[in-house]
Formats: C-alpha cells, structure tokens, sequence
C-alpha cells in the first residue's frame, strides 16, 4: 500500500522521483492548476506554453512527462489532465482531484516517491488527492512470478510514498482526512483483491476464513453458519444455490457496534463466489469473468471494516450471502421449489438467477434485527448493464426519500449511480402456479424484475435499497482515472458515506 503523508516542503526542494502537478483544460489553452505555483515560477511563468507545445491540453487522465527546472531536487514534473477549469472563485470538485492523483499514481508505478503539488484548498480535497493516490496505485500482482526477473515479467511495482504538498500536517481536519482516506482505500483495495482472487482459491469457506481474521483485527463480532447451521435454520435459498457444488455453501455475519450509536445499519452482500450459471448454464463466452460475481459481498465486508475503522457512530452489520453455483447430479433444477428461511417458497425457472436466491435469506435473516435500514448490494443482471451501460449502477428502492438519499452519498463519493423503479404490473410475471413466487418474470426490465424479487423478503417497514452493480464491478477494459482493470470495490464508498451520514444524522 502507497504510504500517504502531508508535506509542507517547498516543491524545489523536496527529494523526490517525481512531482506531480495539475493542469486544467482553459477556454485558450491549457492553465496551471493551483499548487504549482514554485513549479511554474521556475519556469517564468511560462509553464501553460511548454505544456501546450508539449500537446498538452489539460482533458482529464492526459499525462504529460517533462524535465524539471534547474534547481529542482525531483528530476521529473508529471503534469496530469484535471479536466475543464472551474468557474471563477470556484475549486475543482473533489472527483476530479480522485480522478488526477489516481492517473497520475498509476504512471508512476515504480517510483520511490512523489510529490503531488495539485490543489488543495481545504481538507477535503486532500482526502479526495490521498484516495486517488491509493486507489489509483493499486495493483494486483498475487499470482504473478517472483524473484529477480519478476520486475520485467510482471509490471513495476506500486508508488510506494506521496507527499501531498501544500497539506498541513497538524491540522486535525487535514490528518482526519488522510487518516479516512488511507481506511475507506485499504479497505476498497481489500475488497479488489477479492474480487480478483481466482475461485480455485476463494470459494465460500475461504472468503468466510478472511472475513473472520479482518474481524478479530478490527473488533468486529462473526458468526459463520457452515451446512450444517443453515440446514438446521432452514435457508433454503443459500443452500439451494450452492447445492451443486463441492464447496459448501456459507452465511457470514459480522456485527461492528458503537456505544455512541442511536441507528442501525444492515449492508447485504451477494457472494457466488464463482458462477457457471448452475444447470441452467451460461453460454460460451459468459464465464471467464464470473469470478467477480462475490464483489456485492467483498463490498459489504469492505465497508463493515472500514466503518469500525474509522470509529462511526452507528451500528453496521454485515450480511454475506456465500455460495459456489454449480452444475452436476446434486445441482438445483428449473423446476425445482425451494423453501426460503422466510417461509415463502420460490419455484426456480433459471438457476442462473441464483444471486436474489442467497439475498433472499440474508435479507430476510437482516429483517429479523430490525435495522433502521437495509442495502443489498449484488452484481444481480446483465438487463442492468444494457440499461446504464459499464460505469453506473442502478438503485432501487421501497422508499423514495431513502433511494435518494442513497443516491446523494454515491454523487458524493463519485461512483455513478442511478435511481431505477420498481414496477409494480412487473411483479405478476413471477406469479408461480406451484409455489409463491417463481425467480423469474418478464424478460424485459428483467433488472426491475430482480428488484421486486428482492423487495419480497424485506421486513415490514424498514427502509430498503438495492444496489445492483453488475456493470461497474468489473471492469474489463483498461483502467481510467483511479480505476485499474478488473475489480473496482464498487459501492465500497457508498456505503461508507451512507453510515457516515447515518451517524451524523443527515441521512434524511
């Protein structure tokens, strides 16, 4: 992990690989971005010109490598896009701040140490420059080869130090900011190495052996049921998922409290750690990625931990709904009825609509503690990404006021969101002949459908929402601004800011 400090060293001084300043896109050209002030001085002023002859423009996530000035004790200026210049007397948006140091610190893979000398007009904005760094730092190297060739065959490694200059380092706002970046990042970064890990080596016994260690680390209370307890508690949903498979399915709890808190919080995940699709088997092309299919629980764990991390004043528990789905003689059928810990009883059409299966039983075991509030987060249908595409996640709710709401912590920690309905003529599609209700209905809105599956097993009168994240969980193109490619830790930063919100009692 890249270590984070506040620097109040002058630019021309600081030893350093690299310092790194921002450039914003102008009406003629491009403009130096606060911070760099002593960098453009030693350029007499002239900086903005040898940058735009340089090609430089200041668009967002362009990168512009050039010799530092004579006198400078860093041997390279790394001038990063911020994006349009704000409006006058206005500051750039934390986003675009994330966004900048995350490009900027991916470029510097290999290096020692940077200075980042972007804008930093209050605490804030180094929290939002210290979470980019981190963010954008990332790398998943695990697997790859080791040893003295390992630096040429597998990548550089990570920026290993960022002094983020202009920071002051005994202002308590300031160090409260670096010190909750540094938790919600780790955490997030956590749960990107999960997502990542191969599902030959996380399968539900292993990811419920990590979250019960992250729990003895941060003082957070576990309860895992094996089988064996959900047999006896009757979670036909879990189980049936996971029927199929040689690796048992499990329920993971994690409970974080404070003794300050006056709300509670449940967060519930969906954790097919691998999904073939079971018998109803997805088509050639569909299962290469299908190791991400736990990010809604490594999400939900994430933010449990960050959330005792960071000492909120709310109570937060986890719900992480664990299966392997599986085809072979013991897999569960179409046809099939299973009946759910809710006592309702689901008739199964597509056993590759497993995930609101195991949500199913955790939300309603949620319910039973009476939570001021329940966010289930699951990479839930493909229909979600053909609506909002790669990059935005979809958020239903039984609560307008609550889905907005959610929807205004997503705005404000940048992960792009979008407040989606739940129809109710869509509900008679999973009327069910045999049972209560099938888990499958109309083809069309079939991520809508999904939803009011869902809203089925939710308690009475308790706020709800759904985040279904299938489209920004994984990416599988090449990374962009803190994003690197494969696992994001979507929604990891939502349902932080949504427990900050909560324990300061601005939720709504």
């Amino acid at each position: 992990m890249t270590a984070l400090t506040l620097s109040t060293a002058a630019a021309p001084g600081l030893r350093a690989d690299a310092i790194v300043i921002g450039v914003a896109k102008g009406a003629k050209g491009p403009v130096v971005a606060p911070g760099a002030e002593a960098v453009d001085k030693a350029y007499d002023g002239r900086l903005a010109g040898v940058l735009e002859t340089l090609g430089a423009s200041g668009a967002e996530g362009e990168v512009t490598k050039l010799p530092a000035p004579s006198g400078f004790k860093a041997p390279v200026v790394v001038a990063v896009g911020l994006g349009a210049e704000p409006e006058k007397d206005a500051g750039f948006d934390a986003e675009a701040l994330r966004r900048a140091a995350g490009v900027a610190a991916r470029a510097l893979a290999g290096s020692k140490k940077a200075a980042f000398a972007l804008p930093l007009a209050e605490a804030a904005d180094a929290g939002a420059v210290g979470e980019g760094v981190l963010l954008g730092a990332y790398s998943f190297d695990a697997y790859k080869e080791t040893g003295k060739d390992a630096k040429a065959k597998s990548g550089k490694a990570p920026l290993a130090e960022a002094a983020l200059l202009g920071g002051k380092p005994r202002d308590k706002a300031y160090k409260a900011a670096i010190e909750r970046a540094a938790a919600v990042s780790e955490e997030l970064n956590r749960a990107r190495d999960l997502i990542n890990t191969p599902p030959n080596d996380l399968n539900p016994e292993a990811f419920a052996a990590v979250a019960q260690a992250a729990a003895k680390e941060h003082g957070i209370k576990v309860q895992v049921l094996d089988e064996k307890a959900l047999t006896k508690g009757g979670y036909g949903g879990i189980l049936g998922v996971g029927a199929g498979s040689a690796a048992g399915p499990r329920l993971v709890k994690l409970s974080y409290t404070s003794s300050k808190a006056t709300k509670s919080l449940a967060f519930v995940g969906k954790g097919i750690t691998y999904d073939s699709g079971g018998i109803s088997l997805k088509p050639a092309g569909h299962n290469e990625t299908m190791k991400c299919d736990m990010a809604g629980a490594a999400a939900v764990f994430a933010a449990v931990v960050a959330a005792a991390r960071l000492g909120l004043e709310v109570n937060v528990t986890g719900w992480l709904a664990l299966a392997e789905n599986m085809p072979s003689g013991s897999a569960t059928r179409p046809g099939d009825v299973l009946r759910m810990y809710s006592g309702k009883t689901v008739e199964v059409l597509n056993t590759d609509a497993e995930g609101r299966l195991v949500l199913a039983d955790a939300l309603w075991a949620a319910s039973q503690e009476k939570p001021d509030a329940i966010i289930d987060v699951a990479t839930l249908t493909g229909a979600m990404m053909l609506a909002l595409g790669s990059r935005t996640y979809g958020i239903m709710a039984n609560d307008d006021a609550f889905r907005a709401a959610v929807h205004e912590a997503s705005e404000e920690v940048g992960e792009p969101a979008w407040p989606m309905p739940l129809p109710e003529h869509l509900r008679k599609g999973m009327d069910s002949a045999t049972a209560d209700i099938a888990n499958m209905g109309e083809r069309m809105g079939g991520g809508l459908v999904a939803g009011l599956f869902l809203r089925e097993f939710v308690g009475e009168g308790i706020a709800w929402a759904h985040l279904d994240i299938a489209g920004p969980a994984f990416n599988e193109g090449g990374p962009f601004g803190y994003t690197p490619k494969g696992g994001t830790g979507t929604a990891v930063r939502t349902l932080v800011r949504v427990a900050e919100r909560v324990a300061l009692g601005d939720l709504g």
